[in-house]
């Protein structure tokens, strides 16, 4: 059994007025504040140590991460699945034990795991779902819901006829239904459809115009180049950046100038040694390396150079580290 803290331990809590539920946030306050959360289970395994992090309201953050960093970890605390063994957390100003019905009504979660009730059927378990906030019915809800998620057709479905991914589109409806401003996606589309990535993707942005903040961690980091406004990289219980992503790639990135020449060299000339250089494609291609956060690229000296040595091109082009490069290179570097 996981280890458990007193400080942790959930107090006595009248249940939260179904006004409350769902509900934003008041001015200035983040979606989500971790402050000095840290987690040690009973085997000695430190599973998270000291994490501090703050989530904006309606940001799309992206927590990125290797196999065992700590992400689950941190996103079950947060939603209340795992006791932490110290440090506080707070979703929309509210701290998740001594207020954790507000807090949790607050929260939607689409976990890695599939985990429905096979013999139900699709509409009734979201319908269940949302209940189980202690909110009315909403037909009009679920229908939009069920809709955006290409599941209306399939609402009188038992579960246990549907195939893979459409259980992952329920897992993402039962999240959904109680209509949360704070949304995790554990790895939402590892194992799934070119389809329902697509669709899925484009429900975030749907949901992000609503003001929804989503917290996502994914293996796919394509996806979070393309979809996050923040990136935050955790390895071995450590969140060792948190970063906006265009300044993250700045920052970190490195460049890189490809000259195509007119006609291949078989070495470079000795006048080019400190350039740094090096030749790809059979000798067409010539490779300068440069990092974006230094003034001066030193790109129109190396072209002065080039006419000097007699040697021209037809073409250039230039092209930025991504996000999956910079992410390796961190974690390396913090190994």
């Amino acid at each position: 059994m996981p280890s458990r803290s007193t400080s942790f331990r959930p107090r006595s809590e009248p249940p939260a007025p179904v006004s409350e539920v769902g509900q934003g946030f008041g001015a200035g306050v983040p979606a989500i504040s971790v402050r000095g959360l840290s987690k040690v289970y009973e085997s000695g395994l430190k599973a998270l140590h000291e994490v501090d992090l703050e989530i904006r309201p309606g940001e799309i953050f992206a927590l990125l991460g290797p196999n065992g960093a700590g992400k689950t970890t941190l996103i079950s605390i947060i939603c209340g699945l795992v006791n932490a063994t110290s440090g506080e957390v707070r979703a929309g100003g509210h701290e998740i034990v001594s207020e954790y019905r507000a807090a949790r009504s607050l929260i939607g979660l689409v976990p890695q795991e599939l985990a429905t009730e096979a013999f139900e059927t699709v509409r009734h378990t979201v319908r269940f779902s949302r209940g189980l906030f202690g909110l009315p019915g909403n037909p009009e809800h679920i229908e939009r819901v069920l809709r955006d998620l290409s599941l209306w057709d399939k609402r009188d479905q038992q579960i246990k006829n549907l195939s893979g991914g459409m259980k992952r589109r329920v897992m993402i409806a039962k999240a959904l239904a109680h209509e949360p401003r704070i949304l995790f996606l554990d790895e939402p589309t590892a194992g799934v459809d070119v389809e329902l990535r697509r669709d899925m993707w484009a429900l975030v942005h749907r949901l992000r115009q609503q003001g929804v903040t989503i917290i996502l961690t994914t293996h796919y980091i394509e996806e979070a180049e393309e979809m996050a406004d923040r990136v935050g990289v955790i390895n071995r219980g450590e969140l060792i950046l948190v970063e906006e992503k265009h300044e993250l790639m700045q920052k970190l990135g490195a460049k890189e100038l490809a000259l195509h020449l007119e006609q291949p060299l078989q070495s470079l000339p000795d006048s080019l040694d400190e350039r740094g250089l090096s030749l790809e494609d059979g000798g067409w291609t010539l490779i300068y390396r440069y990092n974006i956060r230094e003034l001066e690229s030193g790109i129109a000296g190396l072209l002065q150079d080039l006419q000097q040595a007699g040697i021209h091109y037809k073409d250039l082009e230039t092209r930025q580290s991504s996000l999956e490069e910079i992410f390796v290179n961190l974690v390396r570097d913090d190994s």
